[in-house]
Formats: structure tokens, C-alpha cells, sequence
């Protein structure tokens, strides 16, 4: 349930999935378009508990990402541009039975690759990339992943984003891959706005105590993808409402009345005498 609903708490998740709940919502856009509650600025106390309330809920949170190894993770990581994790999944479970290594999938070759992942959004240049980048691996990397963000940045459809991600999952480096989940609720909740992705992951890596930085992407992904959604944020079920600046936070609707039932008219017709 904290993997499913990270970010609500599971109780209450339950009645909100169940019992009928009508949100209201108004989204607060600024002229750039990010929903924002920038104000006054987290203390470090709330920061603090921000994410340990996150912590309490989902203690060891992973990647939704399938894979196996570090290259797995890289083709998984370049083919979820603009892509759902799961359609991801889905289109590497076959994949990866004939294609876990940087040699199998360069003898794969780019249309068999294309064949694999053509479900994807963009499959066609995405397959270029892998191929090339599995290529560069073998020629400057024997094969392997670096573990160093300029070579992985070096490699074909690989940039920071997907580097942080390598770096913090398969090498266990501390640092946070700003997607459009993480954004929103950065800039949303208040806790480090920014005008773009680097100033997010700048202010995140500024205000992140350090005993929260290996798991902070997966906590704030997580909590973006099932409850600080973008248009129906979840915040009646959100365990970090209280430290949220959001102004237009989402309500419950009132209860309705039970309407009364009517008395019953019989339209049957009457006998015939």
C-alpha cells in the first residue's frame, strides 16, 4: 500500500478510493504555469519532518523501473523520456530476455530493438540511442557503466536527469533526478521552488538533510505520482499537508443527505372483470 499510495496515508487512501469523494479542485497558476506555494520557506524542523513523515509511510522505496543491472536500468531509464514506467516495464519484460547486455542488444540491432519497444512514445529515435550508447559502452567503457555523471552525460539520449538516476540506484550516490512529479512538488508545496530543473535539484540538495538524501528522488516521485497529482492533488489523505504552503489545497466535499424514498405508485393494470 506505501509503494501504491506513497505519500497518503493508507487509511484514510482507502476511504478516499472507496467512498465516493467529489474533489473540488482549483488549480493556482503562476504566469509560469507551476502551481506554487512559495512563501516562507521551510524550517529546517519541517523539512525534517516532511520527510520523515514521507520515511514513516514507505521506508525503502524503490524505483518502479524493471531491470536487473546497471545497464538494464540505463535502457529503462533513456526509453521513460515522455513515458510511463509502466508501459516501460511492459515493453522490456521481453526485452531484456534477449537483451541485458550492451553486446546482446548491439546484435539485437536497432530495427529488432524497435520491434521490442515500438508501444513506447518516440521508440524510433529511443532505439537509435540505446544502440549507440550500448555501442560507446563497449568501445570506452569495456562494457560496463561508469559510475562518473560526465561519461554517463557523454553517452547518446542520457542527460542529467537520467544520469542522477543511475548514479543514486545502481551506485547508491546521493543525489535527486528532477522529473516533472518531483517539480510540481517542489514548487508546490513550497519546500524548493525553482524556475527550472536545476534550480529544483539545486535547492532540494541545499535543504535535503543528509540522512534523508539516498532515498529523497523516490520519496518525492512516489508522492508526486499518487498524491500530489497534478490536477486532483490528494491532500485530504496527504501525510505532509500539514508543512505544505499550497494555498488551494483540495477539501472534502459535504456529505449529501440520504434522499428519502418516495411512496411507492403501483403501475400495474387492474384486472380485467
Amino acid at each position: 500500500m506505501a509503494q501504491l499510495q506513497s505519500g497518503c496515508d493508507p487509511n484514510l487512501a482507502l476511504n478516499f478510493a472507496a467512498g465516493g469523494w467529489f474533489l473540488q479542485v482549483w488549480l493556482a497558476l503562476t504566469p509560469g504555469g507551476i502551481q506554487s506555494g512559495a512563501g516562507m520557506a521551510f524550517s529546517k524542523q519541517e523539512v525534517d519532518g516532511f520527510f520523515a513523515a514521507l520515511k514513516k509511510l514507505d521506508p525503502e522505496p524503490k524505483t518502479e523501473l524493471n531491470h536487473s543491472s546497471p545497464y538494464t536500468l540505463l535502457v529503462a531509464v533513456v526509453l521513460s523520456a515522455q513515458a510511463t514506467d509502466k508501459g516501460v516495464n511492459k515493453a522490456t519484460e521481453a526485452l531484456f530476455k534477449r537483451a541485458d547486455t550492451p553486446e546482446k542488444m548491439v546484435k539485437l540491432g536497432e530495427a529488432g530493438l524497435s520491434e521490442h519497444i515500438k508501444t513506447i512514445g518516440l521508440y524510433k529515435g529511443k532505439a537509435k540511442n540505446v544502440i549507440a550508447l550500448s555501442q560507446r559502452l563497449i568501445d570506452k567503457h569495456h562494457g560496463k557503466v561508469p559510475q562518473n555523471r560526465e561519461a554517463l552525460e557523454e553517452l547518446p539520449g542520457v542527460g542529467r536527469k537520467s544520469a542522477n538516476v543511475v548514479l543514486n540506484v545502481s551506485f547508491g550516490e546521493k543525489t535527486i533526478a528532477v522529473d516533472t512529479h518531483i517539480f510540481r512538488v517542489a514548487n508546490r508545496t513550497g519546500l524548493a521552488p525553482g524556475k527550472d530543473v536545476r534550480a529544483v535539484e539545486d535547492g532540494l540538495m541545499r535543504v535535503v538533510p543528509d540522512k534523508y538524501l539516498l532515498n529523497a528522488h523516490h520519496w518525492l516521485i512516489l508522492h508526486g505520482r499518487y498524491t500530489c497529482t497534478a490536477r486532483a492533488p490528494k491532500c485530504p489523505v496527504c501525510v505532509v499537508e500539514k508543512f505544505c504552503r499550497f494555498a488551494d489545497k483540495t477539501q472534502l466535499a459535504p456529505l449529501k443527505a440520504p434522499k428519502t424514498p418516495g411512496k411507492r405508485v403501483s403501475r400495474a393494470k387492474p384486472p380485467s372483470k
